[in-house]
């Protein structure tokens, strides 16, 4: 049994219920690494959980994901159940080795890519939820960090996992400290289901108006020709840089980043794979800056840097959300972009997010295991450009439509912060949660 500094320090004020256990006693059957099939096999068949989805979502459940072609024996083998832990085998990033995320009801046969982990928890002896939520608390990470090999490529091998020392309380502990932070979780789920109507109701009308060309009064634009195809009369057709200024953000040393003090500091680890935006847990930037690496609530920025085998974030869009200070700082994996004047931000951010552009822009970025887009590919985008007047008349109906999904992101963001704090006071006794005191 491997016992880590961390797990020493924290043994010291145990509950008396509370054992020491290897992770490996704590399952049904030993962790295993995922399949490995060559490319004639993908496409079709079973769906596969691949390190976007895992870096994507804490709870994987019946997500759109890629598919691959499985025999029935390896379905059985490589076979995902509810309750299910899987942790990331390697990444480019230290603190993204070993990030763990939890299998809910998989609906169909899923299956998951080798460089992912699979651990199955005995529910005689533990709940499932609980072991998430210790894998993700400080002290979780803590411990898989411990048994993590940095090289070009951290990493961590499911034998060491397997070893790693952690807390166990009692079975109906474990249950009562389950159901607590899950509350969070489904009030957060709530707002992130919310943001997603928000988000469908944004780029149906984008769409409808600005792809299909039946926005009010399009009876009365006929259709002309143009580079681009058939467009209404009255519209053209322009670079992006020619309505829009980028700015790449600031390049930094690790130096310059800390948990406390200075700006916040936004980067990579903001955006989520749907292009939304996370903010809890800034780092804060201490270093020097100019103007044009500042960014401030409802500024639009974009990524230009892709960790391939953990995002698909290159060339998505966000809006900066509400931040504990006036402005942050943003880093040159990202760009700000700014709408000249006549050009509604609304409009703006809906067609960088609701149009065809970042799925075009994108296969311009190049890189072996990190991805990079020129700034140049932006500017030098093509599009069709309504009228000044329609697009103001659209930012009417989706500006407060945006302001509404910053409200909902803040109110995720605290409810994560809540239970991030609650978690370790939990996690070491100091909220009383004993055998008597939980209801069986």
């Amino acid at each position: 049994m491997i016992v880590s500094d961390p797990m020493r320090a924290f043994t010291e004020s145990l509950p008396k219920s509370w054992q020491v256990m290897s992770f490996g006693d704590m399952l049904t059957e030993p962790v295993r690494n995922g399949i490995y099939k060559s490319k004639d096999f993908h496409g079709r068949g079973s769906r596969v959980v691949n390190m976007g989805e895992l870096f994507g979502y804490e709870f994987i459940s019946d997500q759109e994901m890629k598919r691959v072609e499985i025999t029935d024996d390896e379905a059985a083998k490589f076979g995902l159940k509810d309750g299910d832990l899987l942790f990331a085998r390697r990444s480019l990033v230290l603190e993204g080795s070993g990030k763990c995320s939890l299998v809910v009801s998989p609906r169909e046969t899923t299956t998951f890519e080798s460089s992912i982990i699979r651990a199955r928890p005995n529910r005689e002896l533990t709940q499932p939820k609980f072991l998430f939520y210790l894998f993700a608390s400080p002290l979780g990470r803590s411990i898989v960090a411990s048994i993590a090999t940095q090289t070009a490529v951290s990493g961590i091998r499911g034998s060491d996992l397997s070893q790693v020392a952690l807390p166990l309380p009692p079975l109906p502990v474990q249950q009562r400290i389950a159901g607590i932070l899950s509350a969070y979780d489904e009030l957060i789920e709530n707002s992130q289901r919310r943001i997603k109507i928000l988000e469908a109701m944004a780029r149906a009308l984008y769409r409808e108006w600005f792809v299909h060309f039946r926005f009010p009064g399009h009876e009365n634009h006929p259709r002309v020709t143009s580079p681009l195809g058939e467009i209404p009369q009255g519209w053209e057709i322009k670079k992006l840089g020619d309505v829009a200024n980028t700015f790449r953000g600031r390049s930094y040393r690790s130096v310059d980043l800390a948990d406390e003090g200075g700006l916040p500091f936004l980067n990579l680890k903001c955006l989520n794979r749907d292009g939304g935006f996370r903010h809890s847990g800034l780092k804060r930037y201490t270093g020097e800056f100019k103007d044009m690496h500042v960014a401030k609530k409802g500024d639009i920025v974009m990524a230009v840097t892709d960790m391939t085998q953990e995002r698909r974030i290159v060339a998505r869009a966000a809006l900066v959300p509400t931040l504990d200070n006036e402005f942050g700082i943003f880093s040159m994996d990202l760009v700000r972009i700014e709408p000249r004047p006549k050009l509604p931000k609304a409009f703006l951010y809906s067609f960088l997010r609701y149009s065809s552009f970042a799925d075009e822009v994108k296969q311009h970025a190049n890189g072996a295991n990190v991805l990079h887009l020129s700034p140049d590919r932006i500017t030098d985008y093509r599009f069709i450009a309504p009228p000044t007047d329609l697009m103001s008349y659209f930012a009417r109906f989706v500006a407060p439509v945006v302001e509404e999904i910053d409200t909902l992101a803040n109110k995720i963001d605290n409810l994560r912060r809540t239970r991030d704090l609650l978690l370790p006071r939990l996690l070491s006794g100091q909220i009383s949660l004993s055998e008597d005191s939980v209801e069986q």
